[in-house]
């Protein structure tokens, strides 16, 4: 299976050990993780890495770095990874290298501040999408986002997500936001 995922200006490919430096540069923003994540320090980020890096389903669960296809410079994430329910926090036990994970797969993706409005989480989110229906056997991808967060639920919506009310996940009442796999053909 390939890995390494193209888009018109990006390439998609799985997170390593060496991409702390995007790690760093993101999670210690304010503005980045204000609504998807905790801020973390640069220690904990890097004592995090080894995890992050791993890939559940034969490599269709993780994390993956985007590059600008031009000229490298590396501008975010995207994920496909197993959503928590009662947890806060993904639980990176489910990422099982031969396993595809039981229960919601969300998609998922985080852009340094330098890469915001130009697009680039619709690109990735798109792929990702595109990724799971052809690549895999899922047949829904799922979606949350911080309630204040329209930019999230527009990209979304540009990628052919629907809101389906409310649901509990990251340990709270959240949006929910999913495709199926015959809407997403449906739309293409």
């Amino acid at each position: 299976m390939e890995l390494e995922l193209a888009t018109e200006r990006l390439l998609l490919r799985p997170v390593v050990l060496s991409d702390v430096d995007l790690s760093i540069e993101m999670l210690t923003d304010p503005a980045v993780v204000k609504h998807v994540l905790k801020l973390m320090t640069p220690e904990e980020i890097t004592e995090c890495m080894p995890t992050w890096t791993s890939r559940g389903g034969c490599g269709c669960i993780g994390i993956w770095v985007a590059s600008d296809r031009e000229t490298g410079e590396k501008i975010g994430t995207g994920s496909l990874l197993p959503m928590p329910i009662e947890a806060e926090e993904i639980n990176w036990a489910r990422v099982v290298e031969d396993a595809m994970p039981e229960g919601d797969v969300e998609v998922g993706y985080i852009l340094k501040r330098s890469a915001w409005g130009k697009g680039y989480a619709t690109e990735i989110c798109r792929r990702l999408v595109q990724f799971a229906f052809e690549q895999t056997s899922f047949d829904e991808i799922v979606a949350t986002f911080d309630d204040e967060h329209r930019k999230s639920r527009h990209v979304l919506e540009k990628c052919g997500f629907t809101d389906h009310g409310r649901r509990f996940c990251y340990g709270e009442d959240s949006v929910n936001f999913r495709i199926t796999r015959l809407e997403w053909i449906a739309g293409r």
